[in-house]
């Protein structure tokens, strides 16, 4: 005790060097784990910056001004897209007298039944393009703008089927429209609608195929085929014994049995007759030859198709 009073600045100054040291430690300790978890969040977020550098499109000016470049061009291109369906994407439809469009209708009934007639191709008995629950009611007035623009879409699609020629329509399906019951089309985000029509057709394969052709090259609505279901008439292939060739008939006063190869095609020549000069080349029927090896069995098809009305374009300066 007597140093201290003796000594009271050394002994003021040690007991605030260890207050101090006290003090110092507490707070290293503290804060010690606080500065590594900050380290390696530096170190984390570093690594991230590094790898981020090491790609195409690091937030650089001139991948900045490339990805600009690459958005206005992409706009673009969207309005050009748009522009190509322009033909597609009709003017507003309106809505018509319910008795009118019960008149268009039976115009283009009709009109398909001549069409079919004309081909020696029929009709089922209760065929209405599809529309058939109209032909005893009318068409509710806030339902007749689509229905009609439908109706345009899906009389060319039987016209087209009548200009391929095939032998019968035995079934015709449209799914309802949701106007048809009091409903509105709510799809805000679709860039098209589309109208489905279920056909079943029976015919030759040259039907199947010009009517598909005429589809895809309409420019007057836009045909989306989803579905095609084709089935042969005979699931067997053909075997030797249906080719039916034709008896060679008699040649000459003496009753002897024409040359079996005469006019047979020899790599472009034709084969002469025994003891005379070079056959003329005959007139080769190459359907009957066709058909012994392809048969001439028709098929039944079922087509699921798509008209597209394609809605107002987007506005591409909000992309």
């Amino acid at each position: 005790m007597s140093w201290i009073k003796e000594n009271p600045f050394v002994a003021v100054l040690g007991g605030v060097t260890v207050v101090g040291a006290g003090a110092l430690l507490f707070l290293g300790t503290h804060f010690a784990g606080d500065y590594e978890k900050a380290l390696t969040a530096y170190k984390d977020d570093s690594d991230v910056v590094a790898k981020a550098e090491k790609l195409n499109v690091y937030p650089t000016k001139t991948n900045a001004q490339a990805k600009s470049k690459a958005i206005e061009d992409y706009k673009s291109e969207i309005g050009k897209l748009q522009d190509a369906y322009r033909a597609f994407r009709p003017a507003e439809v309106k809505n018509i007298a319910p008795q009118e469009f019960t008149n268009n209708l039976k115009a283009s009934s009709d009109k398909i039944r001549a069409a079919f007639t004309s081909a020696n191709a029929t009709l089922p008995e209760s065929f209405f393009v599809g529309f058939e629950n109209y032909k005893s009611s009318l068409a509710q007035e806030g339902a007749t703008g689509i229905l009609d623009y439908e109706l345009g879409a899906f009389t060319n699609v039987f016209l087209a089927l009548a200009k391929a020629g095939p032998k019968e329509l035995k079934n015709v399906h449209r799914p309802l429209l949701a106007e048809e019951s009091g409903g509105v089309f709510t799809d805000k985000e679709a860039i098209y609608r589309p109208m489905s029509l279920e056909v079943t057709f029976r015919g030759g394969e040259k039907a199947f195929r010009e009517f598909g052709a005429a589809l895809a090259s309409s420019t007057d609505y836009y045909y989306v085929i989803r579905t095609v279901r084709v089935e042969n008439d005979k699931l067997i292939g053909p075997v030797p014994g249906d080719a039916k060739f034709e008896t060679a008939k008699a040649a000459g006063a003496g009753g002897a049995s024409a040359d079996p190869f005469a006019g047979f095609s020899l790599g472009g020549e034709t084969a002469a007759p025994a003891g005379g000069d070079k056959a003329k080349p005959a007139a080769a029927d190459s359907s009957k030859i066709l058909q012994q090896v392809l048969g001439d069995e028709d098929v039944t098809v079922f087509v699921r198709l798509d008209v597209l009305r394609f809605l107002p374009a987007k506005d591409t300066s909000k992309l």
